[in-house]
């Protein structure tokens, strides 16, 4: 069964389902997605994603603020350590983030998303719940501040990963895991691709990032954990395994990762 290990159910269109929430998770089930991981973006909209989600025993919740919103918060509410690991004691919460750097959008936040980067990275040193880190065009930024602040023995991941395999290299010696989304199934993703071929199976997991990013032969349409499976036939042919192989494995990962607390 098929692991969607990031998605963002809270903001799923469900117009298809006439806002029936369960009826989207039943329609992941019928293809086989056995679990979810709905991701936190955001402080501000936390209780509402919690209170949407929790409960709902197919799916984990994370929390966290990610980078590209780190500036909105006020000064009073600026993310800190010792907020995130109160949040974190739920029993559903299985990991810290999104959180990460994101310097293609906002460049000029740099210092705002490093200090909440870090802070994350903190309070994932204490609760020992893994850290979803979004990288964008910020490659040796993130890397050393993983390796600064970061605990490799909790490790976490590099989610929705587009980048080289000598940034997946690095991470993958300090302990966390490459998550692959949709785009691995682009037309214009040939150097991505090649990436898959190196990273091991052994710290691979496979993701939707709903509502975004929706893999051919969806793309265009809003994004949905039903079609994970399209990422996992796409890695599978790159690995020369098959697509029950890449869910079972990718399943185990994510097990490994999120449920060693």
């Amino acid at each position: 069964m098929f692991i969607d290990s990031h998605c963002h159910l809270d903001k799923v269109d469900l117009t298809p389902y006439n806002g029936d929430f369960e009826a989207m998770l039943q329609a992941a089930h019928e293809r086989g997605v056995s679990r979810m991981l709905c991701v936190s973006i955001d402080l501000d909209q936390f209780e509402r994603m919690y209170g949407l989600v929790s409960g709902r025993d197919p799916v984990d919740l994370s929390v966290g603020v990610h980078p590209l919103h780190a500036h909105e918060l006020k000064e009073s509410a600026l993310v800190t350590a010792e907020h995130l690991v109160a949040l974190a004691k739920r029993p559903e919460i299985v990991a810290l983030g999104e959180t990460g750097l994101d310097y293609y959008y906002q460049s000029e936040t740099v210092d705002v998303q490093k200090a909440a980067f870090i802070a994350h990275l903190q309070a994932s040193c204490e609760t020992r719940l893994p850290v979803i880190v979004h990288t964008r065009d910020a490659r040796k930024d993130t890397l050393d501040i993983i390796r600064e602040h970061g605990d490799p023995a909790v490790g976490g991941v590099l989610h929705c990963f587009t980048e080289s395999w000598e940034m997946a290299e690095q991470a993958l010696d300090m302990g966390y895991y490459i998550s692959f989304s949709g785009i691995v199934t682009f037309h214009n993703a040939e150097a991505l691709r090649n990436v898959v071929k190196r990273v091991p199976i052994e710290r691979v997991l496979i993701e939707t990032d709903a509502p975004y990013l929706a893999p051919v032969p969806f793309r265009g349409k809003k994004n949905e954990p039903q079609y994970v499976p399209e990422v996992a036939k796409m890695i599978a042919d790159l690995k020369g395994l098959s697509q029950k192989d890449v869910a079972c494995l990718t399943a185990e990962n994510y097990r490994r990762l999120f449920y060693r607390r």
